[in-house]
């Protein structure tokens, strides 16, 4: 106990929250992921010694070591048997009319969606499927949107990149954060198709760094408008949308101090407004169909009834944004590992070599089954959260980016199988799987790099998890009131210096997934423990080390994937469904391996071989950066 409070004292004389908050901000910028109410800039101490506002959020409850699963098990399911009958009714639809009237290849070769589709995708409502029918949309919640997202992603994401930057960040800012007069004004005119939308935030000089963009938008003398100087760089629909959710420094004035900063500001701008000039479309890798164009303003006059959120919100505008429609990549994408796998199995068991059809072989067994947890684990997640949010949970947004993560990094990876199934004919432009995997690789890059979102998911839970700290620290200031909390953490803290860990299991699980779920309980553990581990040992340089950083993160996606696959199993097999025993042996397989990769990443940020590892790596890039090029010799000399 007295190590203990030694080096909670450590923590608190750090200043961990004062010095990571600054790190998390720039952070959110870029992920575009709120941080819990209780890691606000502090800046006074009496905020540094508020109580954490407990979470729901399983994966930020993991960095405390503890396994809180109310909005995971059983398997979240919200759909009213209306809503679930208004859902079949568009599914089939849709998919007939993906099949029917649109030609993937033939917008990807000219690079823009073809009038025909888009006319039909108008006639059909997919540019407003969350607008309330009210407004003119067809008012989908966000698991009814994540399904039809599904089919738009197994088929054209060319497409669906057009529908979902005009309607998930487009003019997704009006539905959640915009007043009623702006609402009754754009959603209509937005939600038919009439006119596109774009988000604009992206700049030439600010990319993971948002924070430093340059647009400014100046009050006019007689305060009736902004004008607005600026550019903004690739940008989804900018050279067909009319209306621009658009994001520039403004200055902001503190009444209380009488001092004017700038502060970032969200817009609603019409190409009307005039000034509002557009760029050749891009040249691009994939998602050729999509428009994506740089976009200028210049004296560009917006009504001051147009700011949205408020003045100075515009980060947390644009964080609700993202965060609001996170879930609806992993749901695309879990579409498009259908497609890709569709193909793998026509191949497989259709090809002969060897005498044997090449599904009889255990090397492309194992790529089959593999693809297959992949978007198992994909699938569950992107519904998982969709659940979550319309039973009107805030508590999601962790989940949300390592679903982002997760999907975009497994889609790449079972299409690139699923290519390696087919072998040449993969390869040829013919199989469609060409396509897609020139689609798929700006999902690891796009509204959150992979890379920054890890850093965002790992010191947001290390922050969350400091904050428990500090609690028990304020609670040995007062032993006798507090001593049910200091004798359970205390026993945690003994229990795990002697190297025992029970874990236990995660309750609600399916008697035959009881292994996987003791399995998990114990990487939770272990995983809060490393957590805690970092935080007494680095404390605000947490910061800086992001070779751990990426490890921590690596085994919360692996820990939280196993959830949802050991979740939905669980519900299969309660309920009994044909294809239980099938989910049940993914789930088994997953958390197995998971387990593995888990501990191999926590031992690594313990490990002192690790370390030399990460401090030669640090010095072999710095090596390469010095000399601009490789600097060994190649090995003729010459």
């Amino acid at each position: 106990m007295m190590r203990s409070t030694k080096l909670l004292f450590s923590l608190s004389k750090n200043g961990f929250n004062k010095e990571i908050t600054p790190a998390l901000t720039r952070l959110q910028s870029t992920a575009a992921q709120p941080a819990p109410a209780e890691s606000k800039p502090a800046g006074k101490e009496k905020k540094m010694n508020k109580e954490v506002k407990p979470s729901l959020s399983f994966v930020m409850n993991m960095f405390r070591g503890a396994a809180v699963t109310d909005q995971a098990i059983p398997y979240p399911y919200t759909l009213s048997s209306e809503e679930k009958e208004t859902l079949e009714m568009l599914v089939d639809p849709t998919e007939k009319f993906f099949e029917e009237c649109n030609d993937a290849m033939k917008n990807d070769a000219m690079e823009k969606v073809d009038e025909t589709t888009m006319q039909g995708l108008r006639e059909m409502g997919a540019f407003g499927l969350q607008v309330p029918a009210e407004l003119g949309g067809v008012g989908l919640n966000n698991t009814q949107y994540a399904r039809l997202v599904e089919v738009v992603g197994m088929n054209d994401l060319g497409v669906g990149i057009t529908l979902g930057a005009h309607q998930s960040i487009g003019f997704k800012g009006i539905l959640i954060a915009g007043n009623p007069e702006q609402k009754a004004k754009y959603l209509p005119k937005v939600a038919s198709g009439e006119q596109m939308a774009a988000f604009a935030l992206t700049e030439p000089s600010s990319g993971s760094d948002a924070g430093s963009i340059r647009s400014r938008a100046v009050p006019s003398a007689d305060g009736s408008h902004y004008v607005l100087n600026g550019s903004k760089i690739w940008i989804s629909n900018g050279g067909m949308a009319e209306v621009f959710t658009v994001f520039a420094q403004t200055p902001v004035t503190d009444p209380k101090t009488g001092a004017t900063k700038d502060k970032v500001t969200a817009f609603i701008v019409e190409r009307a407004f005039g000034g509002v000039s557009h760029g050749a479309p891009e040249k691009k890798m994939g998602i050729k169909a999509s428009n994506t164009a740089e976009v200028y303003f210049e004296d560009t006059k917006i009504p001051v009834e147009n700011v949205l959120g408020g003045v100075g919100n515009g980060f947390k505008v644009a964080m609700e944004i993202l965060n609001n429609g996170r879930f609806g990549m992993a749901a695309a994408l879990s579409g498009t590992m259908r497609y890709s796998i569709k193909k793998a199995l026509d191949f497989a068991t259709s090809r002969t070599q060897f005498g044997n059809r090449i599904d009889t072989y255990g090397t492309i067994q194992e790529k089959l089954a593999r693809m297959a947890m992949l978007h198992y684990v994909t699938e569950s997640m992107a519904y998982m959260i969709s659940s979550n949010m319309d039973a009107g949970s805030k508590d999601y947004h962790l989940e949300a980016a390592i679903s982002k993560c997760f999907a975009s990094e497994a889609a790449w990876h079972v299409t690139d199988e699923a290519i390696q199934v087919m072998g040449g004919m993969g390869f040829m432009k013919e199989s469609g799987l060409e396509r897609v995997m020139r689609d798929l690789r700006i999902f690891r890059i796009f509204e959150g790099t992979n890379d920054i979102l890890r850093l965002f998911v790992a010191l947001t839970g290390l922050q969350y998890a400091g904050g428990h700290l500090r609690e028990l620290q304020q609670a040995l200031k007062n032993p006798a009131a507090n001593m049910g909390l200091i004798l359970g953490e205390g026993t945690k803290r003994a229990r795990r210096a002697i190297g025992f860990t029970k874990g236990g299991p995660i309750e609600g699980v399916h008697p035959n997934l009881s292994e996987s779920a003791m399995l998990l309980g114990r990487g939770i553990e272990a995983f809060g423990y490393c957590a805690e581990g970092l935080l007494m040992k680095h404390g605000k340089n947490i910061v800086h080390e992001q070779f751990l950083l990426n490890r921590l993160a690596n085994s919360a996606i692996d820990l939280y994937a196993g959830l949802v696959a050991v979740s939905r199993a669980s519900k299969s097999l309660t309920e009994n469904l044909p294809s239980c025993t099938h989910e049940e042996k993914i789930a088994r397989v997953w958390v197995n391996e998971a387990s593995d990769r888990v501990q191999l990443n926590l031992t690594a940020v313990k490990s002192s071989v690790s370390q030399s590892n990460f401090k030669d790596l640090a010095s072999i890039a710095k090596d390469l950066c010095d000399n601009g090029n490789i600097v060994a010799e190649r090995p003729l000399g010459i």
